[in-house]
């Protein structure tokens, strides 16, 4: 399927789609897949798993409507299916207050798994914002993501980029929760 075919977004709508994202092996399945299609034994490699544990988890995200099978080929008999993502992105609903935010519990896990010696660029910043800071930082935010995904090559090593722009629940509003 030419990538101009592929739509931009996918909302993650149903419980299936939520359970098969939630899971992180899952989650790293659909990285390998984000820029080109690959087969279950491609997958298996790059994501360090069993062929089988990858079929399956593929299989479930398929279900999910997540991935689909882009192309197929035959091999010593053999039909060799290429998998990639339904959509450029998938959109997760909130998780609402108190949930938690799958994403970026894979990014932290994905990050405590990243090589050490690889450079990093991993900082914290405590801001104090006015309501109009607040929503032009994030739409900032976003549109430098959305500069750089235009620019990113598959040919090239993958790169995460990950951000929250939140406002922490305040410590006086936590003890009072708390009695």
């Amino acid at each position: 399927m030419p990538a101009d075919d592929v739509p931009e977004t996918f909302h993650v709508t149903t419980d299936e789609q939520l359970r098969a994202v939630s899971n992180l092996a899952r989650h790293r399945i659909m990285s390998v897949l984000r820029f080109e299609p690959a087969t279950i034994t491609q997958i298996a490699t790059r994501v360090g798993l069993a062929k089988g544990s990858s079929s399956y988890h593929v299989r479930l995200l398929e279900r999910a409507g997540l991935v689909k099978v882009v192309r197929t080929r035959k091999v010593r008999g053999v039909t060799e299916r290429y998998y990639a993502m339904a959509a450029r992105s998938i959109v997760l609903p909130d998780p609402g207050e108190g949930g938690p935010d799958l994403l970026m519990r894979h990014a932290v896990a994905d990050l405590e798994a990243a090589p050490r010696e690889g450079e990093r660029h991993v900082g914290m910043a405590h801001l104090r914002l006015t309501e109009e800071q607040f929503a032009e930082l994030g739409a900032r935010l976003e549109a430098l993501a959305d500069e750089y995904r235009k620019l990113s090559d598959p040919a090239l090593p993958d790169v995460s980029l990950v951000f929250a722009l939140f406002r922490p629940t305040s410590q006086v509003q936590a003890e009072g929760d708390a009695k």
